[in-house]
């Protein structure tokens, strides 16, 4: 049974990068998140934005699977895929343990300015409506299964 956002804490169940934005990203098991940059060798990653790094629930991937889609941990170009804690409920400023890095929430989903190659692919894309985005504030290693926790 999935915790709710009353709940503090959950897991990481998969950390994923790709090297062109707009694609799905691949699940590296571990990475490095960069203090003010975001995830190591991803194509989001920069200092210039505040969205250096993207959270997706399991819980909303499992929605678009229970549609019928083959989506997977990764396919909607999020960074770190999370279970246990309801993120889109998150409020702005929210700060969050990731492995041993430390990121705050800067926005709750996004606009979708033209169909990605996930939303092309799949038919729909959950992002822009369930995930969040935040900055980096202390970097460090996540890898799957370090617990997730709102602090």
């Amino acid at each position: 049974m999935a915790l709710n956002s009353k709940n503090s804490s959950g897991g990481i169940i998969a950390v994923s990068t790709s090297h062109k934005k707009g694609t799905k990203k691949k699940n590296i098991e571990q990475g490095l998140l960069m203090e003010n940059y975001g995830l190591s060798g991803d194509a989001h990653s920069s200092s210039e934005t505040h969205r250096q790094i993207s959270l997706l629930a399991i819980e909303s991937i499992k929605k678009m699977q229970n549609l019928g889609l083959d989506v997977n941990p990764g396919d909607f170009a999020e960074n770190i895929t999370t279970n246990g804690i309801e993120l889109k409920t998150l409020p702005i400023g929210t700060k969050l343990s990731a492995g041993v890095g430390i990121l705050e929430v800067t926005q709750i989903g996004k606009e979708c300015h033209n169909h990605c190659e996930i939303g092309r692919q799949v038919g729909d894309c959950i992002m822009p409506k369930e995930g969040i985005f935040c900055r980096v504030i202390t970097g460090g290693k996540v890898k799957v299964g370090d617990e997730i926790k709102i602090i």
